[in-house]
């Protein structure tokens, strides 16, 4: 048995015994005050005798008859099995009454049983409506309770499958980051092998970010922009004069995001943009946060028809993470032109 069945049971013995405590002074202080030189003993018997069949009945009809039969839509089993249930335990209420109750605390006849049995009127307005009145306000309350951990056990399982979902993304997004990080150097380290220790340098202080902080479930945008930059230093390693790289930073207000969410984006840019060219390549990146929400932009120089089904992998993934973090609260605008591509992000300010 798990903690979360572990507490649902206390909760429920806790309900309960604060419930018909609560039942039974109500129904003492109800019946006191309807007679007018009242017997406190006696009502006190009479009314616990009632409310002990009030319990069986309630807790039977509600984890027996309702779990077994009603939920499971077999109303014909279950009205039958509510009507002869309800009948005989109005008559084992009166025989306990009559046999055993009775005679601590009064001296009335006792019926016989033909007659306890035969009476249905008297057992019904004195026995089966008394045990009913209880166990309709128990099970209404029961099912309010039930509906309530009902709907915290979906949000739950929601919240579970959805950060399964971010898992896998991640998964899938940290191995094709590397790759192509490892792809640069290699490429670095044949162009100009002085600058490949460099480049390492840097890699490793990428790697530690994304190892460590990429398991978070949101970072601080500072910390991002810090990856950012150390990953535009590592591609700067790879070209000359031709990359023109310019980041505008208005960070008024601390704001969180998912990680690698904006550094998919840059590396993005640096593969379809500037590894397509060998001319002059400018990427623009720009990222201001506002009082409730954050413009995160990325732009750049487009030479070539992009391979739409490769270069699309990465903001697949990106669309998968704003969709599982953001649910529709985000916005996500894709700007295709001959010359220039770019992607801007809005997002919420969270504040972690």
């Amino acid at each position: 048995m798990d903690y979360t069945s572990k507490r649902n049971i206390k909760k429920e013995i806790g309900y309960q015994a604060v419930f018909w405590i609560s039942l039974l002074i109500f129904g003492l202080a109800r019946n006191y005050g309807e007679h007018e030189q009242p017997n406190f003993k006696e009502i006190f018997y009479y009314d616990l005798c009632h409310w002990i069949f009030q319990i069986i009945s309630a807790n039977f009809i509600y984890f027996v008859l309702i779990r077994k039969y009603f939920d499971h839509r077999k109303y014909l089993h279950f009205s039958f099995f509510f009507l002869i249930s309800n009948y005989f335990l109005g008559i084992f209420n009166r025989i306990f009454i009559v046999y055993l109750a009775e005679p601590l605390f009064v001296n009335y006849p006792q019926d016989n049983f033909i007659s306890i049995f035969i009476d249905v009127k008297y057992l019904l307005f004195h026995y089966i409506f008394p045990i009913l009145s209880g166990s309709f306000i128990f099970i209404s309350i029961m099912y309010v309770f039930r509906y309530q951990n009902e709907k915290q056990t979906a949000i739950q399982l929601q919240k579970e499958k959805t950060e399964l979902e971010l898992k896998a993304l991640k998964s899938q997004l940290h191995p094709h980051f590397l790759f192509n990080t490892l792809n640069n150097i290699y490429s670095l380290s044949i162009i100009d092998p002085s600058k490949t220790s460099q480049s390492i340098e840097r890699l490793s202080d990428i790697l530690d970010y994304t190892l460590y902080k990429g398991q978070k479930r949101l970072v601080a945008i500072t910390e991002e922009m810090k990856m950012i930059h150390d990953y535009i230093e590592l591609e700067k390693l790879r070209y000359d004069n031709r990359l023109k790289i310019n980041v505008l930073e208005n960070l008024s207000f601390p704001a969180y995001i998912p990680p690698l969410l904006y550094l998919s984006l840059v590396e993005n840019a640096f593969k379809h943009g500037a590894q397509k060219t060998s001319g002059e390549i400018e990427i623009n990146i720009s990222i201001d946060t506002k009082t409730d929400v954050v413009i995160f932009k990325v732009e750049n120089s487009k030479f070539t028809k992009q391979d739409h089904e490769k270069s699309r992998i990465g903001l697949e993934n990106v669309k998968k993470q704003l969709e599982l973090y953001y649910k529709n609260n985000y916005s996500l605008a894709i700007n295709e032109k001959e010359d220039k591509f770019s992607i801007e992000i809005i997002t919420p300010r969270n504040e972690d």
